[in-house]
């Protein structure tokens, strides 16, 4: 009887945990799909864009963004204040911050949690004394440094009065005497204004350049545009970047690819290959040529006034025009064969494409000089303005705020001007005084956004920054190229054969399932 009732006992107690773990596994399932809803409730109702920052990041990503000014929110998460602040913050965030903000590349505004560990420093240094508050300033002004209340002479000043999303950008647009909305949709860019007569805003087009490269080359592996006959082009113009392109990260992307290219796309490739790895994916797609986080997917100096204005084709320009500045003597013919091959081949464009193959092709001469290729492309970029002056005054489809004229404007380079017929619109030059204006318009005043920093985020001395401005020597060509390739990339190849080695030697880790 008592073996009986002790099974009996032995029974119920395991049904009873059984149905408990069931009943608490259950739930506990409900919970996480609840949580699991209503974290996508949440997500469709609420977009964050204002960008997080910690110990960590901080200084790189403000040392790295194109912004002109920063906004950084220090706040703690389970402040009731903060929470209820999110909403004012973010509803200006969204006008400026990510490729898909109605004003990018302005202002970018971040924010830092105070009540994590990991920022408790960072915090203490910008004598963080209450929550939330909001710090304004140039983005490198905040890196590396700290703020005071009573600091003098600081570049970072507080927000005082930015309680509300109306409050905030009341107080954006009194510092930047703008006129910008919470309203504002994308491409309503009459905010804009034209830049053509302040000579320092090419120093803008710095991330135009990045963005024209970086964008150049996804056409060309989208539209798998690298053929047998097209090989040998694409290969120039990476040579002719690698040793002069303006931005320094651009250049040791380009490096990356020109010495893994052969493994790449060998020669023998033939048309009917898909040029694509095992996965499906464009082999090189594991090269960013000017980095991870281009492109960005906005224009700074090359931003029209209009959603279909400008972009792409302006900062193709400016790439071309700070190539032919860098450039030495015996460099020349190689460059305009590299640059023509490249648009001939690789710019989609069609009519624009076959106009600037016909300048090309109209040259009898080679070219001995440096002077010569950086006047005849300018003469050239004159040519098409001309004409698209034409078509976009009759069709009216010209940007109202950067219409297409003769470049340089009288504003930019009166020295350049001997003589203008205002009736034919045409310009007898002091082709000296031009060449002198594009070598500094295009060389050091479009790299002086980085005189105190290299391209990549590392602080340079001054020392260093002429490597930034000038670039590699090539004395000949083709073999000139061949050695500032090697000049420009040996400390990548070194790396990269390094890092192979280590990989191949590397045991697998082990991954829990």
């Amino acid at each position: 009887m008592s073996l009986r009732y002790l099974y009996s006992v032995l029974t119920l107690t395991l049904v009873c945990v059984s149905c408990a773990v069931t009943s608490a596994a259950s739930i506990e399932s409900r919970r996480s799909i609840l949580r699991a809803v209503n974290s996508d409730d949440k997500k469709s109702d609420f977009v964050e864009y204002g960008v997080d920052l910690n110990a960590t990041n901080f200084d790189a990503v403000l040392k790295d963004t194109p912004a002109t000014f920063a906004v950084v929110e220090f706040f703690a998460h389970w402040c009731p204040a903060c929470r209820n602040y999110k909403p004012h913050y973010e509803k200006v965030a969204r006008l400026f911050n990510g490729p898909n903000g109605v004003h990018p590349g302005i202002i970018i505004m971040t924010r830092v949690d105070c009540a994590l560990k990991i920022n408790t420093k960072l915090c203490d240094k910008f004598s963080v004394s209450h929550y939330p508050m909001l710090l304004w300033g140039p983005p490198s002004k905040f890196v590396g440094v700290g703020w005071e209340p009573n600091q003098k002479n600081s570049d970072i000043r507080p927000i005082k009065d930015g309680r509300t999303a109306d409050l905030l950008l009341n107080w954006i647009n009194k510092q930047m005497g703008s006129s910008y909305g919470l309203d504002d949709q994308k491409f309503e860019n009459e905010h804009i204004s034209s830049n053509v007569s302040d000579h320092t805003q090419i120093a803008r087009a710095i991330y135009d350049v990045e963005e024209a490269t970086s964008t150049a080359f996804d056409i060309i592996l989208e539209q798998k545009m690298i053929k047998p006959k097209t090989r040998g082009s694409l290969i120039k113009f990476l040579q002719l970047l690698v040793a002069h392109h303006p931005s320094r990260r651009c250049r040791k992307g380009a490096a990356d690819i020109l010495l893994n290219f052969d493994d790449l796309h060998p020669i023998d490739l033939q048309p009917s290959n898909k040029q694509e790895d095992d996965d499906g994916k464009l082999t090189l797609r594991n090269f960013q040529i000017c980095g991870k986080d281009v492109p960005r997917g906005y224009w700074m100096f090359c931003r029209g006034s209009k959603n279909d204005t400008r972009g792409f084709s302006c900062g193709l320009w400016v790439l071309l025009h700070s190539l032919s500045v860098r450039i030495e003597d015996g460099e020349s013919q190689f460059t305009f064969n590299a640059t023509c091959d490249f648009i001939h081949n690789f710019f989609i464009c069609e009519e624009c494409r076959q106009h600037f193959y016909k300048m090309c092709t109209s040259v009898s001469s080679p070219f001995n000089k440096a002077r010569d290729f950086a006047l005849w492309l300018w003469s050239a970029h004159n040519k098409v303005n001309e004409r698209l002056m034409k078509e976009e005054a009759s069709l009216e489809t010209g940007d109202p705020k950067f219409p297409k004229m003769i470049w340089p404007p009288n504003q930019l380079c009166p020295s350049c001007y001997l003589g203008h017929d205002q009736k034919s619109n045409k310009v007898e030059w002091n082709q000296d005084e031009v060449f002198e204006f594009l070598r500094s318009y295009y060389g050091k005043t479009l790299a002086s956004l980085y005189k105190d920093k290299s391209i990549d985020g590392n602080y340079v001395t001054n020392g260093v920054v002429e490597d930034l401005i000038v670039s590699t020597n090539a004395v000949v060509v083709p073999v000139g190229a061949a050695l500032a390739i090697a000049v420009a990339s040996c400390a990548f190849g070194a790396l990269a054969c390094y890092w192979r080695s280590q990989q191949k030697s590397r045991k697998p880790r082990r991954t829990w399932r």
